[in-house]
């Protein structure tokens, strides 16, 4: 499992403390990372205790009870609370997952928020994701085919086997929890693609009605975008999803081999 763990010199200061509501009987306190370029000053973690009794089961819940009737200056992304969207995608409690899934009763003791590790901090718990995204951008996820265009009244047509392959591939949600578990990805974030990527990109290699699986596969053929992947299963074991995108890149380097 993937911790965000501060270093031994961090200069991450301690920040404000806010009490509960007073008389508040179910207390849990929660540790959030803070961080304001604007105000040009190191970033620190302030505690913030919330009474449960009050708000719902999971920690988004938690943090827009924070943000409403306690610090208004927190941000944070949420937009679905339902697991579909992955905007609130965090590191909780020592592991990257969504907010909005997270029960707080699993976790013992403090909750412990900050960004998705090793990404650029925009604000408080808003991670960069530019790199990211052009990433995904740059295996083109989208079919590929030179085929005539079905008439409007019909459609590309596969075998329910083939369909069947895209199962535990097309509903990844892209929310970059796998990508910043991955020990490679910290140090070679520039050039290797990433597990939520290259899963994607796999999606389509094997879709039956993409015609351009040659040149996908030509576009992997790299030191860096694919082979950086030493199977550390840090992005099945993190993924909200229960994907398994440590598969889908092994996959991938088997189809690389067979075609050598």
């Amino acid at each position: 499992m993937a911790e965000f763990r501060l270093p031994a010199n961090s200069t991450v200061k301690k920040g404000k403390y806010y009490e509960a509501e007073k008389n508040a009987g179910n207390v849990k306190r929660f540790k959030v990372y803070r961080y304001d370029p604007d105000a040009k000053e190191n970033p620190r973690t302030d505690v913030y205790e919330v009474d449960l009794d009050r708000c719902g089961p999971m920690v988004l819940d938690a943090i827009i009870k924070i943000k409403n009737e306690i610090d208004s200056t927190l941000t944070f992304r949420r937009s679905c609370r339902e697991g579909i969207c992955g905007s609130c995608a965090m590191n909780i409690d020592g592991r990257n997952t969504l907010a909005c899934t997270k029960s707080i009763a699993e976790i013992k003791g403090d909750v412990k928020i900050y960004p998705l590790p090793h990404m650029p901090v925009i604000k408080d718990l808003v991670p960069d994701m530019t790199n990211f995204y052009a990433q995904y951008a740059s295996v083109e996820p989208w079919l590929k085919s030179s085929s005539p265009t079905p008439p409007a009244d019909s459609e590309r047509l596969q075998s329910k086997e083939d369909r069947e392959k895209l199962d535990g591939l097309y509903e990844c949600i892209l929310c970059a929890c796998c990508s910043t578990s991955c020990p490679s990805y910290w140090w070679n974030g520039e050039r290797y693609l990433g597990p939520a990527v290259l899963m994607q990109a796999y999606r389509w290699i094997i879709d039956s009605r993409d015609e351009e699986t040659a040149e996908r596969l030509d576009a992997l053929e790299d030191p860096f975008k694919l082979y950086r992947c030493h199977t550390i299963m840090n992005c099945a074991h993190t993924c909200p999803k229960n994907l398994n995108p440590a598969k889908a890149i092994a996959e991938t380097k088997k189809l690389l081999l067979a075609r050598r």
